[in-house]
């Protein structure tokens, strides 16, 4: 909580639909959680990877591109076209090196800040195949 959203109240960080989400963490070899995320199947058929946080000190280890390439491989798995995300702009670069891109315009996301939507390329948007 306090990595995904510092000096917010700890209901902010469940969203509605968690209790259907697959939830992923990232271990460091001592067993301690350095990341997390959740992948929510959408109405429309895509996969959301939403909540995704690491550790400061888990940051530039690849726990957060494990994460993503898990997210990828899932939606692959079970056929699923589309992988996306609400990405703040902070996190647009590490997205970008992950091979993502950015749909549509900047939105704001009340008391988080602006973001963007990121459409992962690893997932063949007819077929769900990987590249």
């Amino acid at each position: 909580m306090s990595i995904l959203y510092p000096g917010l109240p700890q209901k902010k960080s469940f969203y509605p639909g968690d209790e259907d989400a697959s939830h992923v963490g990232a271990f460091d070899p001592t067993g301690t959680l350095i990341g997390i995320a959740s992948l929510f199947r959408c109405e429309d058929g895509s996969l959301q990877l939403r909540g995704m946080a690491t550790s400061a000190e888990a940051r530039g280890t690849g726990a957060g591109r494990d994460i993503v390439r898990f997210a990828e491989a899932f939606a692959a798995e079970n056929k699923i076209p589309r992988l996306w995300c609400n990405a703040r702009v902070s996190a647009l670069g590490f997205y970008v090196k992950c091979g993502w891109q950015i749909e549509g315009t900047e939105f704001e996301v009340p008391d988080i800040g602006p973001h963007y939507i990121m459409v992962s390329t690893a997932t063949d948007e007819k077929t769900g195949a990987t590249e």
